[in-house]
């Protein structure tokens, strides 16, 4: 009897597994709870904009191997837009100064050394403090490991540090805003050139993935949730999804690429995350002025990156908690008076969607952490995916990627 792996969940981490395993010729069953696939990583069309948009806005680097070899592997490498060099542009929304920030290449960081590079009011030597994030102490925060205050800090490392790690930069893991480091700034700027999914996440992440998966005979099945898992001698032996039960086979193996509150209510016993922070996106149906950025970060003000799309301007605000209960007409028009103010465009709010999410990520404190479970589950043939696992990443699109992967790695057959 042919042996299948049987994934549950096709958002990112999910799909990254059916494709890992399919590319190895292994027998995959994809299942999805939800109508589409994509988890919170999709594009959907709204009707209030009449526009095809993103759930969120992402921000990815070129150092993010993982996701660059999953955009090889479905043929979507082009889907990635950004500049040729590393630069990223900052606007503090209090005084109007705009800079660029202009790391060089290579791993050495002789960039500090010239005032047109680094943020403006900062000197080469007040680079070396975050430093200490790379050798920070197992269960220290970055409050505790590094200098939160000052100008560099307010223009440069909480911006970067709140959007990596979705949590206040002073509370958050010291280990996991080093790893952040570790793999971009520290890697040189040939590592961290920004690239957005100026299509869409879908056409970037999703509907390539769902086209090479049927080329290879791997068809999501959409609407089944799994509603248990049957459990004897070690390993999981039924899935059950509403009334259908699947019956394991010998050599069946299962990824649960779920969120981490219904994994737990899936296998028992399970440590996950159980604390989360919101981010909030804001999109905008207006064509951005000529010559806008395609990223542009924001200091002083409500709004803290800006997305420029053909069809529409975008923001991205984290560790949103303290918005979600905001009404959505206030939010709309506080945002779109900063962005008509720092684009020139008419301050009349052009057509606008607010997208809340409040479980966005899970929170990136030293404490939850600890409760992020390996790929390696006590069950012999049940693997986990998902960016809330332990990637040894923050919950990012590359750490969901990469979770995937482990998994597969972990469910091809021995030998």
């Amino acid at each position: 009897m042919t042996q299948t792996v049987h994934i549950i969940g096709a958002g990112l981490a999910g799909l990254a597994c059916a494709v890992r395993l399919a590319d190895e010729g292994e027998r995959v069953a994809l299942y999805e709870a939800a109508r589409m696939a994509g988890g919170r990583c999709r594009s959907y069309f709204d009707p209030t904009l009449d526009l095809t948009i993103d759930n969120g806005n992402h921000l990815l680097l070129s150092g993010n191997t993982a996701a660059r070899d999953y955009g090889a592997r479905i043929g979507a490498s082009d889907a990635l837009v950004g500049p040729n060099e590393c630069e990223f542009d900052f606007l503090d929304f209090a005084t109007g100064q705009r800079w660029k920030l202009r790391p060089n290449a290579s791993k050495i960081p002789w960039w500090v050394l010239f005032a047109d590079r680094r943020v403006p009011g900062t000197g080469p030597l007040d680079y070396l403090d975050a430093g200490k994030l790379l050798f920070a102490k197992d269960g220290a925060t970055i409050g505790e490991t590094m200098r939160c205050e000052g100008v560099l800090w307010e223009k440069l490392w909480r911006p970067v540090l709140l959007s990596a790690l979705n949590t206040e930069p002073a509370e958050a893991s010291a280990t996991l805003a080093g790893a952040v480091l570790r793999e971009t700034l520290a890697a040189g700027g040939a590592a961290c050139r920004p690239l957005v999914a100026k299509s869409g996440l879908g056409h970037a992440f999703i509907e390539p993935a769902l086209r090479k998966l049927q080329s290879q005979g791997v068809e999501p099945r959409f609407g089944a949730r799994l509603r248990e898992i049957g459990f004897d001698n070690a390993c999981a032996r039924t899935l059950r999804f509403g009334e259908e039960e699947i019956v394991l086979g010998e050599g069946d193996r299962v990824v649960l690429a779920v969120p981490p509150l219904v994994a737990q209510e899936l296998v028992p016993d399970l440590a996950a995350p159980d604390d989360f922070r919101a981010i909030l996106n804001v999109h905008f149906r207006i064509a951005p002025p000529p010559g806008q950025q395609l990223l542009l970060g924001m200091v002083g003000s409500l709004t803290e990156w800006l997305f420029a799309f053909d069809d529409r301007l975008s923001v991205t605000i984290s560790g949103a908690d303290r918005l979600m209960d905001e009404p959505r007409e206030e939010l709309a028009g506080q945002i779109w008076a900063e962005i008509s103010a720092v684009t020139g465009l008419p301050r009349e709010l052009p057509p606008w969607q607010i997208v809340k999410e409040k479980r966005a990520t899970f929170a990136a404190t030293p404490a939850q952490e600890k409760r992020r479970p390996g790929a390696r589950t006590s069950w012999e043939n049940l693997f986990l995916a998902g960016d809330w696992t332990a990637t040894g990443l923050p919950a990012t699109i590359e750490g969901s990627i990469r979770s995937g992967y482990k998994a597969a790695g972990l469910a091809l057959p021995l030998g």
